[in-house]
């Protein structure tokens, strides 16, 4: 677990991280003027050269909360400017929180924590009611395994499903990840971990977002399923590694801690509940794998690996196209495919899923395809449309 800036320190505490590791800086620095400290921190970065650019909408952001709080008569009668300057104080600049992303050298103006979330999340209403909204934020979320699984944690995060998250994954950007996963050219060899933390930070810099840069270990695992400083360990777990003793070892801890977990293969949009919560003796995997324990699978080969990986998944019930791949793997496919478009399923159906377990619904254990070739099929013989329009 790596925090080399936390958020939330002292004022007289701030230090800005050093430009020496711009690797390493995940976790945006915010500062409130009204703190000497914190003042003095941003005027020395205003005259430095980490800086780059400076983002100040903040009488936009205000305009939007005002409508939210009052949709029918925003600003009370008053000028959109004179509602604006009421609410900004004699003092604009030190309303709200500035927010500096180390890793873009951008300085951002963002309302308080509170307004801030309510204007982001409004346009959820009442899909998800402001109570809704707000006990969700109180959850904490572990994601382990950031190809398939960065799609779902910034999902969450964008819905507001969880204001703390557990990231973790070993692994680094390569150029093959860019066919479903969010990144840019010029952060290939990044951290999958620091990557997704600073996607997500740049949805909501309020987040509390701890990774684990070396993936979940014996030695690890422990910690990703420990209780933070609030006290909390994990409400909820997405696991979507390839691992086998991941796979095994995070299901025993979470059923031990009756922590519910959600897989999504994104092959024919399968999607994999697990309610230890409800259900603290329930087999792992509905039991497609007997009794196996992380024990048995810690030394597995690749071809017992991939076994293990089918048990768990069901062969039977794989795409043609995945199963044609599978038996290709290692000789003329350098590994099994998967596309952007099943990524994104599979964080929708995560997400979803991951909201409705919060929020108390009686969502039971199970397996679930959502094969869209099925729901929206080719036609046996597609006439030609030349052109016609629809």
């Amino acid at each position: 677990m790596t925090h080399p800036l936390p958020s939330g320190l002292e004022p007289d505490r701030l230090v800005l991280p050093s430009p020496r590791h711009p690797d390493e800086s995940f976790r945006p620095v915010l500062l409130d003027l009204s703190q000497p400290a914190d003042a003095a921190a941003l005027a020395g970065l205003l005259d430095s050269d980490r800086l780059r650019e400076v983002h100040d909408r903040i009488e936009d952001q205000v305009d939007e909360l005002l409508r939210c709080r009052a949709p029918q008569d925003a600003f009370g009668g008053r000028s959109r400017s004179r509602a604006i300057a009421d609410t900004l104080g004699s003092r604009p600049d030190a309303y709200g929180r500035w927010a500096w992303y180390p890793w873009s050298g951008r300085l951002v103006h963002v309302l308080p924590e509170g307004e801030f979330r309510q204007v982001r999340t409004d346009r959820n209403r009442d899909k998800i009611t402001r109570e809704q909204q707000q006990g969700l934020l109180n959850r904490r979320i572990g994601v382990i395994g950031l190809s398939v699984g960065s799609s779902a944690a910034l999902t969450c995060a964008m819905e507001g499903v969880g204001g703390a998250f557990r990231l973790a994954d070993f692994d680094r950007l390569g150029l093959s990840n860019l066919n479903r996963l969010r990144g840019g050219v010029h952060e290939l060899g990044l951290e999958k971990s620091v990557l997704c933390a600073r996607r997500m930070y740049e949805l909501d810099p309020y987040l509390d977002i701890e990774i684990h840069r070396g993936g979940v270990t014996e030695d690890t695992i422990e910690d990703f399923f420990a209780a933070g400083r609030d006290g909390r360990g994990l409400d909820l777990l997405i696991e979507e590694c390839d691992t086998p003793w991941v796979k095994v070892a995070a299901r025993e801890h979470a059923r031990s801690r009756r922590i519910p977990v959600l897989m999504d293969t994104n092959d024919r949009g399968l999607l994999d509940i697990e309610r230890f919560d409800l259900e603290p003796g329930r087999p792992l995997f509905h039991g497609r794998t007997g009794g196996t324990t992380a024990a048995d699978v810690r030394d597995l080969d690749r071809q017992a690996a991939l076994r293990f990986l089918l048990d768990v998944v069901d062969e039977e019930h794989l795409s043609p196209a995945m199963t044609d791949a599978l038996t290709r793997v290692g000789r003329t496919l350098s590994s099994w495919p998967q596309l952007a478009s099943g990524v994104m399923l599979g964080a929708a159906l995560v997400t979803d899923t991951a909201r409705r377990i919060l929020l108390g619904e009686p969502l039971p254990s199970g397996r679930h395809s959502i094969d869209l070739e099925a729901l929206v099929p080719a036609a046996v013989s597609a006439p030609a449309l030349h052109g016609a329009a629809l």
